[in-house]
């Protein structure tokens, strides 16, 4: 059985407000040099039939996640943000594209932004209709540790760290954005928290378009912060796993 990093458990600080000084490097020469990396989670998704998308190419914003992308660019205007990377996922895509347009910056790739694999892709998620409810997929719900289901959790940690760090090199002294997926985005959060990896999905702190930002000194990350400046876009049923009044 494969098995979580070995991280110490702690509780997250409660203070979830990112931290918002001007990350420019100071005039101290000897000063670590500070940089910020906002997670963000794509906006909401065209998705009439109600299925796992996934990975799945075709899948693109609704009116509302266009929405949702443009509001959180306006939010991000003031940000000395000098790099934008997103997932391929067209969804992600779009949802950077605002943040760049603003700045007049391309945006770039990092497959290692996707989201997670999961067996389950294409099937329909609707109560009482998903795949799960078949005996002929237990086998994959056999360890939720793992995940048996999908794509290990030490896997996505590896490569979303990697493309965090790529993110801070490419921006060091200023900011930038990186736009992917809420599994991954929640255990990358996990695992520089220090928290166990396997989880209560409905419990994760990331919700439509949220900001999950990560404030490097030098190379080191030394606050993680979450806002969600379009809260009052997502639909009520969309917001579970978020923490009351968490970027009010």
């Amino acid at each position: 059985m494969s098995s979580s990093p070995s991280v110490p458990e702690q509780t997250p600080s409660p203070d979830t407000t990112p931290d918002t000084t001007p990350a420019a490097p100071g005039g101290d020469p000897a000063a670590p040099v500070r940089t910020v990396v906002h997670v963000m989670r794509h906006g909401e998704v065209e998705n009439p039939t109600g299925v796992l998308y996934g990975r799945l190419p075709g899948y693109h914003l609704s009116d509302l996640g266009r929405k949702m992308a443009d509001r959180v660019a306006e939010h991000l205007a003031a940000r000395d943000i000098t790099h934008v990377v997103a997932s391929p996922l067209e969804r992600a895509q779009e949802t950077a594209a605002p943040i760049a347009a603003l700045r007049d910056l391309g945006v770039a790739t990092d497959p290692r932004l996707i989201e997670a694999g999961n067996v389950f892709e294409g099937s329909p998620v609707a109560p009482g209709d998903g795949a799960w409810r078949r005996p002929g997929a237990w086998y994959h719900l056999r360890n939720p540790v793992r995940p048996s289901w999908g794509e290990p959790y030490v896997r996505q940690v590896t490569r979303m760290k990697a493309a965090l760090d790529a993110a801070r090199d490419a921006a060091r002294g200023h900011e930038a954005v990186c736009v992917s997926h809420q599994l991954p985005i929640w255990i990358l959060r996990s695992f520089v928290e220090g928290r166990r990896l396997w989880h209560d999905p409905r419990k994760r702190q990331c919700t439509l378009a949220s900001l999950t930002s990560f404030t490097y000194l030098d190379d080191e990350i030394v606050s993680v912060g979450y806002s969600e400046p379009v809260i009052d876009l997502v639909p009520p049923h969309l917001r579970a796993g978020g923490i009351k009044g968490a970027g009010a």
